[in-house]
């Protein structure tokens, strides 16, 4: 048997399905990860390196233990931990319970868990010690909260009558993300959606047993929860560092092997700063970006600080997971690019009347096939709007609200987005989310906020007597730093229009002018 570090005689990249068909589920995904790849390198942290095989009984051991404590299928598990090991058992743990996983930030607020729980209302929370100690919201809630085994501990519960309880159109995932009503909406996420989602991009990406991706992209964001997915597809080991990025990033992805970095905005920008002052090369091969657009400057720089590094540009919304890749580097020779359709997905920009466009033609982007998510957790109307039949009349497709325009190679180029959605530093928000932790601050009567101007300011008004720093900093208690506003402007009252409701129009020519 090969030691855990020897990855052999292997391809470097290539299709991870051709040694077998689709998995059937997240579970059976694990369980054709150790059958292919069980001594193999699988997760890392920073305790420990655990292998496939280890992972995998990981994962059994962990269901065990789950329905021990009363898990059974169609339960839902909010997982509030930290990115590591322990958090990949009980994901794989509690998907083969048949039971369904919410990912939450370990570093959550008490206003974002209390919403969160009477939303989905989990039959478990597995979080740390310290988080289950002092949460206020899971005791006021009287939910059963649980703290999962030692890693070490983990590896060695194996059983033999643990056979998975997933099934195929049974949910896997709720991912919560910001909705127009300021109020966080749950994605439901079948094991077949997101199977095939991930084998899709695993297709194209071509990720190899060879890889090591660096991971710095929480687990509760998409983006970074499917890298997870991606490895076990193909055998690459998936490094989950601990600690806040500093200054030593670009050291620790060299001395860890990194050849796959999927990245965001405000990371590569970091590691394009470092990389001016280090210069010696890395064995990264692959950059990708999503979740917000790196612009030319950005990428332009990047591509200079790791010249042999190829950049991948690609567009999605967690509604369908992902909608077109962009071959390596493809937007040199098509700038703005973010690639064409999925394998075995469509890809449509429509008019208003939802009729498809000719290329050249911007209207909002459309995305049908396997990939498509079930709609929202308890929001039948918010359902209805953003899942309706594809423009060709097969199946359901994803209207995105976004706008774009397909080049005669079919090829999308992302134009803006058509209402008051963004994205920031990686995490999809809502101007009518800042308004509610806002108006959840004491002493706050009254708030507004617009989308990001030119520039990428965020600009919040609110009606108080805190001043405005109070306010930012009432916000990223709620919300986190990642989502707090770059500026908050205290004002007696807010501009109204003749139908009393809130002049944003006026309100965002009040951030332009400020921003010149």
């Amino acid at each position: 048997m090969r030691s855990s570090d020897d990855r052999g005689d292997l391809p470097d990249h290539g299709n991870p399905l051709e040694l077998g068909a689709l998995p059937r589920d997240l579970a059976a995904l694990l369980e054709r990860a150790v059958a292919l790849h069980g001594p193999r390198p699988a997760v890392r942290d920073g305790d420990g390196r655990w292998t496939w095989a280890e992972l995998g009984a990981a994962a059994r051991g962990t269901a065990r233990w789950l329905t021990a404590l009363g898990i059974r299928p169609g339960d839902r598990v909010l997982l509030a931990l930290p990115p590591g090991r322990a958090a990949a058992a009980v994901l794989f743990g509690a998907l083969r319970t048949g039971a369904a996983i919410i990912p939450v930030a370990d570093s959550s607020s008490e206003y974002e868990l209390r919403r969160l729980l009477l939303d989905a209302a989990p039959a478990l929370v597995v979080s740390t010690l310290n988080t289950v100690r002092t949460s206020e919201a899971v005791r006021e809630e009287g939910t059963a909260v649980a703290v999962p085994p030692e890693p070490e501990l983990m590896a060695v519960q194996d059983g033999t009558d643990g056979s998975s309880r997933a099934e195929p159109d049974g949910t896997a995932l709720l991912i919560y993300t910001s909705g127009s009503t300021g109020r966080p909406r749950g994605i439901v996420c079948p094991h077949r959606a997101v199977t095939a989602a991930a084998a899709a991009i695993a297709d194209r990406l071509r990720y190899g047993p060879r890889d090591v991706v660096w991971n710095r992209l929480p687990m509760t964001f998409d983006y970074g929860l499917y890298q997870l997915f991606l490895c076990a597809l193909s055998g690459a080991e998936l490094v989950l560092p601990q600690g806040a990025l500093s200054a030593g990033e670009l050291v620790a992805i060299r001395d860890a092997g990194a050849t796959v970095l999927p990245a965001v905005p405000t990371l590569a920008t970091l590691l394009t700063r470092l990389a001016t002052r280090d210069r010696r090369p890395t064995g990264l091969r692959l950059i990708t970006n999503t979740g917000a657009a790196l612009t030319g400057t950005t990428a332009e720089q990047l591509r200079k600080a790791f010249p042999d590094t190829s950049l991948v540009c690609m567009y999605g919304m967690s509604e369908c997971k992902r909608v077109s890749i962009a071959d390596p580097d493809e937007d040199l020779a098509h700038p703005g690019t973010v690639g064409r359709a999925l394998p075995g997905t469509r890809l449509f920009v429509v008019d208003k009347a939802g009729r498809p466009l000719p290329p050249g033609g911007v209207g909002e982007i459309v995305s049908a096939g396997p990939h498509v998510m079930a709609g929202y957790w308890h929001a039948p109307e918010a359902t209805v709007e953003r899942f309706r039949p594809a423009p060709d009349g097969v199946g359901t497709a994803v209207y995105t609200g976004d706008q774009g325009c397909l080049d005669e190679a079919g090829r999308l180029r992302f134009v803006g987005r058509s209402d008051d959605l963004f994205k920031r530093r990686g995490y999809r928000m809502s101007t009518a989310e800042l308004e509610d932790a806002m108006l959840d601050i004491p002493g706050v009567t009254a708030a507004a906020a617009v989308p990001p101007d030119p520039g990428g300011t965020v600009t919040v008004w609110a009606v108080t007597d805190l001043d405005a720093r109070e306010v930012l900093m009432g916000v990223t208690d709620r919300l986190g730093p990642a989502r707090t506003p770059d500026r908050c402007v205290v004002v007696p009252r807010l501009p109204l229009t003749a139908h009393g409701k809130v002049d944003r129009a006026a309100l965002r020519a009040t951030a332009e002018r400020a921003a010149r």
